[in-house]
């Protein structure tokens, strides 16, 4: 016969089933965010990749949700178009039907972005309201819809830089404006992680959970290289491996003065540090799993080193097949998506160390 639960026992019992429930249901919503910020990103790289960026010369954060209707109104926005510097030094004579090509992609971009925020918004709300977020994640999810909208004018901060000196915008603008995509991303990942079921392996050693954090970092300032490579469209030049223009170690790396300036505007050398940190990246990861394999071959920790450096090496031959095929969208967008997958798996390797967000604990009640 099954013991007959007290009041607090079976008062206990029940609050765990409803945190439980309740966190299913938040982990529901962060996966659909999660996978509409991916989709994001991915369009957001076609969108630099077909150099639609700047088809869009004004923010409208409302009224640019509806498209142009009519012939008269897509000739209103060709004419805006014709006044920036793109169209004047790159694209001058594009009739209208090569404008609307470039022009769906920049609009998708920004509809799927504010369909991101409603997405985020409103379910946030209704769970608030019902009082299913719990005290610990309310704050970092206030704070992810506040990045939310601040990215909105990040982005609009960036096409800015582009419309009136540029050909297209710039490359410091644009980093920061993956970047933020990427941390709220990430952000999202952790917090979905964190309400996940754990093993309770033990750690494998006591530095792994430190080497897991250097991994992310490590990834994180990876992509930061990659947004520089593609604002100053670095992959287009340079496309043999694994010499650099015929060389390890190519001339007219540090070339601009100050030195320091290369690191950000000189072509080549952000190609290069680039490819340096994908090697370090690599080593790292490898390093990492060697070191999970050899203290704790069994555990869930060991086995998620593997599949982290698997996604490595995956990462790594995409990013050399991109390089060697001068970047046609397809690679290029891959990529950048497989990029997202490595920083997911990263975030949520380094959480698979913390353990389960505590839940109330059903404890011995005496008569």
């Amino acid at each position: 016969m099954s013991a007959v639960l007290t009041g607090p026992e079976l008062q206990v019992r029940r609050e765990i089933a409803r945190v439980e429930s309740d966190r299913k249901a938040i982990r529901i919503w962060l996966g659909v965010v999660i996978l509409a910020l991916f989709c994001l990103v991915l369009v957001g790289g076609a969108t630099r990749l077909t150099d639609s960026g700047l088809s869009i010369t004004q923010w409208k954060p409302i009224h640019g949700v509806i498209p142009p209707l009519t012939v008269a109104e897509w000739e209103e926005e060709l004419e805006l178009y014709r006044q920036i510097p793109e169209y004047q030094q790159i694209n001058k004579g594009m009739s209208l039907d090569e404008f609307k090509f470039i022009f769906w992609w920049e609009w998708a971009h920004r509809l799927l972005a504010r369909l991101i925020g409603l997405i985020f918004a409103l379910p946030l709300a209704y769970f608030w309201i019902r009082g299913k977020v719990e005290p610990g994640i309310r704050a970092p999810l206030v704070g992810l819809l506040a990045l939310g909208g601040l990215q909105g004018f990040i982005g609009w901060w960036m096409v800015s830089s582009g419309l009136s000196e540029r050909v297209d915008v710039s490359q410091y603008r644009l980093a920061v404006h993956l970047m933020m995509a990427c941390f709220i991303f990430a952000s999202c990942v952790w917090i979905f992680r964190s309400l996940s079921v754990h093993s309770n392996d033990a750690v494998p050693t006591g530095n792994s959970r430190l080497l897991a954090g250097v991994l992310l970092v490590m990834t994180f300032v990876q992509i930061y290289l990659g947004a520089l490579v593609a604002g100053l469209d670095a992959g287009y030049s340079y496309n043999t491996w694994p010499l650099m223009d015929g060389a390890w170690v190519p001339q007219g790396l540090f070339v601009q003065s100050p030195a320091w300036i290369n690191i950000f505007e000189n072509p080549k050398s952000v190609q290069y540090i680039h490819r340096i940190g994908a090697y370090l990246l690599f080593a790292a990861a490898f390093a990492h799993m060697v070191q999970c394999l050899r203290a704790a071959p069994q555990t869930t920790h060991a086995r998620r080193s593997v599949v982290f450096f698997a996604l490595i090496s995956l990462q790594a031959v995409i990013g050399i097949v991109t390089l060697v095929t001068q970047v046609p969208l397809h690679a290029g967008v891959t990529h950048q998506g497989m990029a997202l997958v490595v920083l997911a798996f990263a975030v949520a390797h380094l959480r698979g160390f913390s353990g389960e967000r505590p839940k109330p604990v059903l404890v011995e009640v005496r008569n």
